[in-house]
């Protein structure tokens, strides 16, 4: 809870009144300027995701491999897609500008591509 008067006492004149209201004005004017930076931040850090588990081969069981978009609010970020072979797993990542990559995507890829965006 905020303090509105210093000690906790009742002010005793108009004066004292303005005062505390000045030395709040400042704080609120503080805070604003916080919520500014945390939004500028929030704005690229992870905050849009979309996955598509799939089989890419026949010959091998289950939905193992998968493509996952990880996306800021600027749709920026990256594409990841993992194949799972018996021989192995391949690991793949594409960077997202804006939505687009300059890499082709998979049908797999584009699909948690627009998972992410929502279109």
């Amino acid at each position: 809870m905020v303090a509105f008067f210093k000690n906790n006492k009742e002010p005793e004149n108009p004066k004292d009144v303005l005062k505390s209201l000045k030395g709040l004005e400042k704080k609120i004017d503080d805070v604003f300027g916080e919520v500014e930076k945390l939004k500028q931040e929030c704005a690229h850090s992870l905050q849009k995701t979309g996955i598509v588990r799939f089989n890419p081969f026949s010959d091998v069981g289950g939905d193992q491999s998968f493509s996952i978009a990880l996306l800021d609010k600027q749709d920026s970020g990256v594409v990841i897609t993992s194949l799972y072979t018996r021989d192995g797993n391949r690991v793949y990542a594409k960077p997202i500008q804006n939505g687009t990559s300059k890499y082709t995507l998979s049908k797999e890829e584009k699909e948690a591509l627009s998972q992410a965006t929502g279109s």
